[in-house]
């Protein structure tokens, strides 16, 4: 584990372990580089680089106006940069999709390939108002295992996972305090969220057509409210070498460590390599 400091000021954790071709794994919106803990025992010998955004996990909060996707992206660049890496793979789970399109259009070079977890050019508005309902507030449960017992109701789409799932999850998004359970990030990301889906929406699709040329792969749970079939399909049509998994009984995000996102990522860092 290890802080640099991006450009203007904001300590930044990461953790960079293993040797070999880069990977740099990019969380979602609310989430930490623990987002990647169940992927990291399947992957072959890599040189894994995870980040927390700033204002989650272990980074400075820096307030609402400097959490986008935007600064998220110079902040990876920065992080390359501190690292000494010139180029590497990235994998991006929901928000750091959004991230690894956006370096793909203003940092190309930097890139060996990306793969998508559930997240593409085109987002579902019900996905959205859900992602709305809950960031930014703590959870109501107020012990980790009522917090793990309740996960189900909160991620509908998601079948068959164990209980010891839940309570990893619980553990990894939430944290135990005097008061009850608090998230791990700023609360003021609600802010920039809410700002966000107020915004007249942008057309992502040149994002994702400047990693032409690119390896690009996509995992999409099967019951996300976040990206529909329908994108998938489009975005298949727009990249015919797509590598793409589809995977049962999950919704937005996969695991990573089920055994159709663990082929599609194999295939995905063979193309990168």
């Amino acid at each position: 584990m290890g802080m640099f400091q991006a450009g203007d000021g904001t300590p930044l954790h990461y953790d960079d372990r293993g040797e070999g071709m880069p990977l740099l794994c990019l969380s979602g919106l609310t989430r930490t580089m623990g987002d990647f803990q169940y992927l990291m025992p399947h992957l072959p010998p890599l040189r894994v680089i995870r980040m927390d955004y700033r204002g989650r996990g272990g980074s400075g909060w820096s307030g609402a106006a400097s959490y986008t996707v935007a600064q998220e992206a110079a902040d990876a660049v920065a992080l390359l940069d501190h690292l000494g890496v010139q180029r590497a793979a990235v994998l991006g789970t929901s928000r750091g999709g959004l991230i690894g399109m956006v370096l793909g259009a203003v940092a190309r070079g930097r890139l060996l390939g990306l793969c998508l977890n559930d997240v593409g050019p085109v987002l579902e508005r019900a996905g959205l108002v859900r992602i709305q309902d809950y960031v930014g507030r703590n959870p109501v449960a107020r012990t980790i295992e009522a917090y793990a017992a309740a996960m189900p109701r909160y991620n509908p789409g998601f079948a068959g996972v164990p209980a010891r799932r839940w309570q990893e999850e619980a553990e990894l998004h939430a944290k135990v305090t005097d008061t009850g359970l608090a998230i791990t990030y700023d609360p003021a990301l609600r802010d920039s969220f809410l700002a966000s889906m107020a915004a007249p929406a942008g057309d992502a699709w040149p994002l994702f057509d400047a990693l032409a040329g690119l390896p690009i792969a996509l995992i999409r749970g099967a019951n996300s409210d976040l990206l529909s079939m329908e994108t998938a399909m489009e975005m298949q049509r727009h990249r015919p070498d797509m590598i793409f998994a589809n995977v049962p009984d999950r919704a937005h995000i996969p695991f990573l460590d089920e055994p159709e996102s663990l082929q599609a990522i194999g295939a995905f860092l063979q193309a990168c390599a």
